[in-house]
């Protein structure tokens, strides 16, 4: 898509025009991809919009990649920017060596794979992860998972592991991964965190601070020994933090929830793209090309706050994949399935393929709250949402700061809304007069000027401070100056706290003598700051008050030498 864009765009396309294919292409492969026509307006909207961004990035990255090819030396690209572009300003490689094909250059892709390399390096040192040893654990036996209907457990262990590095046992204050033949413990999958809590038996206690994974059939208990020792073949008592679960399974069961409503409201091209679930909040992304707007948020949340109310049994059954999309359930993203599912659906409002475990009744769900709405990838957007407890507290604290935005206002809690939105037309009327006594003021000022300018060689010199003067009032007050005076050279600075403004204004019958961009700067030098514009207007800023009166005072000569 993006190459035929690019290829466009050098032709003179100025405009989205791939979209316009759609139509045809519906035509020619509707009949033998019948769900082409069926989406054939939003891969139209799709393809648009992808259009719009990349003219973006396409122009933004053709001026950055024209400067570099002006300044090349050989007939090799180098690497790192190739990577910039890639990385900075999101253009393609591939685009980045067609084009310099059609130049008759090459690209360092070494030197472009060391960069990408580099970048991979950072981002795993930022992980807090220090090390994964899930996948380097080889383990004999499987384990059997019961904590669908149960959180409690006795097994025995199987396996040990410190450092990386099978072991015989783990004592007090040693941190480990345990493997039982079987658990209450649900690994982390599908999106659902792993549980944590307590293993077990006399004299010995073991945290459970997480679950993973190794496969589809090996848990994984990270844990730390509290109390005593323990050893393979031990026999423990596997208990999970019920709490954790029971805000967990809230959280995953409201996505199933969360995922109907959005189809229902956004249409069926939602489809779910990634989530998290813990116990403090959940995190949903889904397709969908545009930002939700207020009402659509509050539809979503309320379709799904009546299933809750609705109270519907949650029921899981287990099935052939085949039977299980003739009962309609949708498959979600990133998930791999065997020859039998999990098939679990909620009324009839919800059908879905999860392994993860969930609430008993939609009820318990108790609520569910949204609390952010934003994009994080060309085409996917993300919803995170509270439910039960935390729900309810975020909506009291909410309460609470609004009751006291009505004591501020000394308003009722319904009057909130009309007290701000006067408040705010008084402050607009204001500001509006606030600018009209300071566009007087500068007058005035102007007018006090004029008779302080000095004449060097034909041009009227002013360079003055204007105390309390914002940037827009010195600018007003230096075009005045040109008014009146004709041709002139004109510097006028204010200063707030320890920050200077700097205006320069130069007439322009004198800008092929004198430049307000290297006169500007002559002065925010001297006061600690840097700055430029036009020939004919220009403004700094610095950092050193102290320095700017005989900062101001050296424009006079500075003006003559020029002259001369």
């Amino acid at each position: 898509i993006r190459r035929a864009a690019r290829h466009g765009f050098e032709l003179g396309m100025k405009q989205p025009f791939f979209y316009q294919l759609v139509d045809v292409l519906c035509q020619e492969m509707g009949q033998a991809y019948p769900e082409l026509v069926k989406a054939k307006q939003a891969v139209i909207k799709a393809l648009h919009q992808e259009e719009e961004r990349f003219a973006e990035t396409l122009e933004h990255g053709m001026k950055i990649l024209d400067e570099v090819l002006v300044r090349l030396d050989d007939t090799v690209i180098p690497g790192e920017t190739v990577f910039k572009l890639y990385d900075t300003y999101g253009f393609p490689v591939d685009l980045t060596a067609d084009i310099a094909q059609n130049k008759g250059l090459t690209l360092d892709y070494e030197g472009f794979e060391s960069a990408m390399e580099a970048q991979r390096n950072r981002a795993r040192a930022a992980n807090h992860f220090a090390v994964d040893y899930n996948d380097t654990i080889t383990v004999e036996t499987e384990t059997k998972f019961t904590g669908y209907g149960t959180l409690e457990a006795n097994a025995c262990v199987v396996q040990l592991l410190s450092g990386g590095k099978v072991v015989d046992a783990l004592s007090a204050g040693e941190e480990g991964i345990l493997v039982l033949d079987k658990t209450p413990f649900y690994a982390e999958s599908g999106g659902q965190t792993g549980d944590t809590g307590v293993l077990s038996h006399a004299g010995v206690k073991i945290l459970v601070t997480d679950t993973q994974k190794q496969g589809s059939n090996v848990f994984l208990h990270h844990v730390k020994v509290a109390r005593g020792n323990v050893k393979v073949g031990d026999e423990l008592v596997a208990q999970v933090d019920a709490k954790e679960r029971s805000e967990i399974e809230s959280n995953h069961s409201a996505t199933h929830l969360l995922h109907a409503a959005l189809r229902q409201v956004l249409g069926a091209h939602v489809q779910q793209k990634g989530s998290l679930v813990d116990a403090d909040r959940l995190r949903f992304d889904f397709s969908h090309s545009a930002p939700m707007t207020a009402a659509e948020m509050l539809e979503v949340e309320r379709i799904v706050n009546a299933q809750i109310r609705q109270n519907y049994l949650v029921e899981a059954d287990l099935m052939t994949i085949d039977a299980a999309q003739k009962r309609g359930a949708m498959a979600l993203f990133g998930e791999k399935y065997g020859a039998e599912v999990r098939v679990l659906s909620m009324g009839g409002f919800s059908i879905e393929l999860c392994g993860g475990t969930h609430v008993k009744r939609t009820g318990d769900i108790g609520l569910l709250k949204i609390v952010s709405e934003a994009g994080v990838a060309s085409g996917i957007r993300r919803i995170e949402a509270l439910t039960a407890a935390k729900a309810l507290a975020w909506i009291q604290e909410t309460d609470r700061q609004f009751m006291y935005i009505a004591e501020l206002l000394k308003s009722k809690r319904e009057n909130s809304a009309e007290k701000i939105t006067q408040l705010l037309e008084k402050q607009r009327k204001l500001e509006k007069e606030l600018t009209l006594l300071k566009s007087k003021a500068a007058s005035a000022a102007g007018s006090d000027l004029t008779a302080n300018a000095q004449l060097v060689s034909g041009v009227n010199v002013v360079a003055a401070q204007l105390d309390g003067a914002d940037v827009k009032s010195l600018r007003d007050t230096v075009d005045q100056l040109k008014n009146k005076l004709g041709t002139a050279a004109i510097v006028l600075a204010s200063v707030d706290g320890e920050k200077v403004r700097l205006v320069a204004g130069v007439s322009k019958d004198a800008t092929d003598r004198i430049k307000a961009g290297a006169l500007v700067s002559m002065v925010a030098q001297q006061v600690g700051g840097k700055g430029g514009g036009r020939p004919d207007m220009a403004q700094a800023g610095g950092t050193d008050p102290s320095n700017l009166l005989s900062a101001l005072a050296s424009v006079t000569d500075w003006v003559g030498q020029q002259l001369n």
